[in-house]
């Protein structure tokens, strides 16, 4: 698995199926937009989505009025999807084509959102490189909202070992960096009827001296 090609990977998964007919489709994100209403994320805030893609998560934020929107993709085809659907309007959004785990920012967030990457990262470096990186570029108020394949959810994902977390295991993975708020777990049905569950976790940043 060391010479495997992730962004090669991804880029042909865009390429070759329709957005219907991928298991993470959700025409309405309705478990990340609560997060939204449950911090009072202001429209002014700095919002990434990490590992946005084509998802409608974006859309959603448009509309709600968000001014400041990031989406990150490890694949190019992904964010252009997004883009000719979102026709005028991908204009008023930053489009970020970066793998996850060797992202560098060049600005600080409000709300760094996660629904279903970091679970792809397998490899303790990686995963500890994308935390550092939350952890530097997350305002000290800011909130780290991130969402795995739970313990009951699947064990891979087009093709792809991930990562299973539960509650606890996600809360102690990030506790050097991150205290958390709240988890919930949640069943997302994909557009072939089948079941995935989720484990979802808000955290702040811990204040340092």
């Amino acid at each position: 698995m060391e010479n495997f090609d992730r962004k090669k990977h991804w880029e042909n998964i865009y390429q070759t199926k329709d957005l219907k007919d991928v298991s993470w489709f959700q025409p309405t994100p309705e478990t990340s937009l609560d997060f939204f209403k449950q911090f009072k994320v202001p429209t002014t805030a700095k919002v990434i989505d990490i590992g946005g893609g084509d998802s409608f998560l974006v859309d959603h934020l448009l509309d709600l009025g968000y001014q400041d929107i990031s989406v990150l993709d490890i694949s190019t085809a992904a964010i252009d999807k997004a883009k000719k659907r979102l026709g005028d309007k991908a204009k008023n959004v930053k489009w970020i084509v970066a793998d996850a785990a060797t992202f560098k920012p060049t600005e600080k967030y409000d709300f760094w959102h996660d629904r279903a990457a970091f679970h792809f990262l397998t490899n303790e470096q990686e995963i500890s490189s994308y935390l550092q990186t939350a952890q530097e570029n997350i305002n000290p108020t800011g909130v780290f909202v991130i969402g795995t394949f739970s313990e009951h959810g699947p064990k891979k994902c087009s093709g792809l070992e991930i990562k299973q977390y539960s509650e606890t295991s996600m809360t102690d993975r990030l506790k050097i960096f991150f205290e958390k708020i709240k988890c919930i777990t949640v069943d997302h049905k994909t557009p072939f009827d089948t079941i995935q569950n989720f484990v979802f976790c808000s955290f702040r940043k811990i204040q340092t001296a």
